[in-house]
């Protein structure tokens, strides 16, 4: 029988707000559509509405930026609140030009503006000069703790064994566009470590890791969309992946084996 993946994006899922019950607007959403959990299924949710579940907002006229803050933003041309706030969710700032900061997050991801943003935001009003409004919205405090807390709430809703996972859009070096990458995990592995295993034709392999995490995030990004599609969730089924090691920053690469910065 051939290998077979499905992918399936509800189109009702509601918008969220601080507070809301994920667990609970997932299994409604599923019911309404009549689309049953299974044994073994993947959960791939958007990182805004997790974001926006645990009241990750920020209002920029509440942030006093520093004197750095102020030269960065001469340098990119951003309000200074904003590069104020990518500082503190940053551990290193990589690259500052017109348009963009390069950072390397406080979890660890490079990324520009820290992940920072400001698009299906409600309140996120048009500030004059700037391409971001008032309101912004942080990456979640700690993405793979979130994923685990979905997944157990979940398995002891419906007695399945799930995996869950928080995807986000990322740019990458020498291509052009966004695509989804895996910022959280449970109950999957990210990171395929193939190392030691053998070809079609006996050779060892020595250098195969297969970034599962990220393969996942972009085939779910691909029904999510990046606009107005408002389906932020996205159901996979008929993974045969290993589940460990099941977290999102098993993904990143050690600073000193990065040959880009």
């Amino acid at each position: 029988m051939a290998k077979r993946l499905e992918i399936f994006a509800p189109e009702t899922f509601p918008l969220v707000e601080p507070g809301d019950s994920l667990p609970q607007l997932i299994l409604d959403t599923l019911q309404q559509e009549q689309i049953p959990l299974q044994q073994g299924d993947l959960l791939v949710l958007a990182q805004k509405i997790i974001s926006k579940s645990e009241g990750r907002y920020v209002d920029l006229p509440d942030i006093s930026p520093t004197d750095e803050a102020l030269e960065l933003a001469r340098t990119c041309d951003k309000d200074p609140r904003l590069v104020q706030l990518i500082l503190d969710e940053s551990s290193e700032v990589l690259r500052c030009v017109p348009g963009v900061i390069i950072v390397r997050h406080r979890l660890g991801f490079v990324m520009a503006n820290a992940g920072i943003d400001h698009s299906n935001i409600a309140g996120s009003d048009h500030i004059a000069g700037f391409d971001h409004g008032q309101r912004v919205l942080l990456l979640p405090e700690n993405p793979d703790h979130s994923a685990e807390q979905l997944k157990k709430q979940l398995e002891l809703a419906t007695g399945l064994d799930l995996a869950v996972m928080i995807n986000d859009s990322f740019g990458r070096p020498w291509r052009l566009g966004t695509t989804g990458v895996c910022i959280g995990c449970a109950g999957i592995a990210s990171l395929w470590d193939q190392r030691g295993d053998r070809d079609l034709f006996g050779q060892e392999l020595r250098v195969t890791q297969v970034a599962v995490g990220d393969e996942l995030a972009t085939a779910a990004s691909v029904l999510m969309g990046q606009a107005n599609e408002s389906r932020p969730l996205v159901l996979v089924r008929g993974l045969e992946f290993p589940r460990e090691p099941a977290a999102a920053h098993h993904l990143l690469r050690p600073a000193g084996e990065d040959l880009f910065l």
